[in-house]
C-alpha cells in the first residue's frame, strides 16, 4: 500500500516471538471478546466443568481425589497424617494466595449478571458491595485457621509426645492466619468510607494490620515452613551449614535459598508500594491489581518447592513412619493419570 513505512527485509526479534498471523488473530479475538462478553465466561464455566463432568476420554482417578480433597478442605477439614494431611495443607495454603482472584471472579460475575452490565467493561469494584468480596477473600484464611485449631485439638487429645509438644505451634499458626482479617476489614472500610470518615485513622490501622500480617507470615515461611535458622540466634551461625540455613539442603546452591528468602520478603511486602509517593496509586490501577495478584501466585508457587523439600527432609532424616506420610496411600484401583 502506498504510504506504508519501509519494512526491513530481515525478520526482527518481535516477529520471531509474535508472528504476524498470531498478532492478527489476537486482535480479532480480542475484539470479539470485548464485543461478546459471554466468551470468557464460557471459558470459566468450561474450566470448572472439566473437574465435574465425567468425560470418558479424561482420567477420573486424579479428579476424584482432587474433588474429595477440595470438599474436605472447603469446610476447613483436614485429613489424618496417614490419609494425606500434607496435601490438604498445601491446597488450603494455595487457596489463600488466590483470595484476591476469588474476589475478582465475584466482581466479574456480578458485572455479567447486572442489568446493562458487561464482564468486559471497566471493572466495577463496587459491584457486590463492601461485604461479599471481603468475605470471599477471608474464606481461605478461615479454612486454614480451622485446620490449625483441629490439629491443636488432635495433639491435645493424643498421648503426649515430645516431638509435637502441647500443640502451641498450631495455635501460633492459627494466630498467623487470623492476622489476615484486620487487613481485609480495614481495606474494605477504606474503600467504603464516606467523605466524613477519618481516612487517616483508617490508613494507620490498615498499615499496622498489614505490617503485622506480612512480617509474621514471612517469619513463619522461613522459620517454620522451611525450617531455616535465620531467626535462631543460636543455630544460624553453626559451622555445620551455611549461615542462616540448615544442615540438609536439597538444592545445592546456598545462594538460591538467600535469593528466595529475599524475594519472599519483597513479595510479602508488595503493599509497601502504597507508601511511595511515586507508586502509591499503582495498586489502584487494574494493571497494578493484576500484577500484584500474579506475583502472589508466583510467590506461592516458589514457596511450595521449599515447603515440599522441608517436609521430605523431615520425613527422611530418621526414616518414614506412619505419622509422617506426605500425601497418603490411596487404596483401590484408579484410572491412570
Amino acid at each position: 500500500m502506498d504510504g506504508d513505512p519501509a519494512v526491513e527485509p530481515q525478520l526482527d526479534a518481535f516477529s520471531l516471538v509474535f508472528p504476524l498471523p498470531y498478532r492478527v488473530g489476537f486482535i480479532v479475538t480480542l475484539a470479539r471478546v470485548i464485543a461478546y462478553d459471554w466468551m470468557p465466561m464460557t471459558y470459566l464455566v468450561a474450566l470448572v466443568a472439566c473437574f465435574f463432568v465425567p468425560l470418558r476420554n479424561l482420567p477420573t482417578g486424579g479428579r476424584r481425589r482432587f474433588l474429595a480433597t477440595l470438599r474436605r478442605v472447603s469446610i476447613g477439614g483436614i485429613a489424618e497424617a496417614q490419609d494425606g494431611k500434607f496435601g490438604d495443607i498445601l491446597l488450603a495454603d494455595v487457596l489463600t494466595s488466590y483470595a484476591k482472584v476469588f474476589g475478582d471472579v465475584f466482581v466479574t460475575l456480578c458485572m455479567f449478571f447486572s442489568a446493562g452490565g458487561s464482564s468486559t467493561d471497566h471493572p466495577n469494584r463496587s459491584c457486590g458491595g463492601t461485604l461479599f468480596v471481603p468475605l470471599l477473600m477471608a474464606i481461605p484464611s478461615m479454612i486454614r485457621l480451622r485446620q490449625c485449631l483441629i490439629e491443636y485439638l488432635r495433639v491435645r487429645r493424643a498421648p503426649f509426645k515430645e516431638s509435637t509438644g502441647w500443640g502451641g505451634q498450631h495455635l501460633a499458626n492459627a494466630l498467623k492466619y487470623s492476622t489476615a482479617f484486620p487487613v481485609i476489614i480495614t481495606s474494605a472500610m477504606q474503600r467504603g468510607a464516606g467523605p466524613d470518615s477519618d481516612m487517616a485513622a483508617l490508613h494507620r490501622a490498615w498499615l499496622v494490620a498489614v505490617t503485622v500480617n506480612s512480617l509474621y507470615s514471612f517469619y513463619w515461611d522461613v522459620a517454620k515452613d522451611w525450617d531455616l535458622t535465620l531467626f535462631s540466634s543460636r543455630e544460624r551461625a553453626s559451622v555445620h551449614h551455611p549461615w542462616g540455613l540448615r544442615d540438609r539442603l536439597v538444592f545445592r546452591s546456598a545462594g538460591l535459598y538467600y535469593a528466595v528468602i529475599g524475594l519472599d520478603l519483597m513479595l510479602r511486602c508488595s503493599w509497601s508500594m502504597k507508601l511511595s509517593p511515586h507508586l502509591d496509586k499503582f495498586s489502584d490501577y487494574e494493571s497494578g491489581i493484576f500484577l500484584i495478584e500474579l506475583l502472589e501466585v508466583f510467590r506461592r508457587w516458589m514457596w511450595i518447592f521449599f515447603r515440599v523439600e522441608t517436609e521430605w527432609i523431615r520425613n527422611t532424616s530418621t526414616g518414614l513412619g506412619i505419622d509422617d506420610i506426605l500425601l497418603g496411600d490411596y487404596q483401590g484401583k484408579d484410572d491412570d493419570d
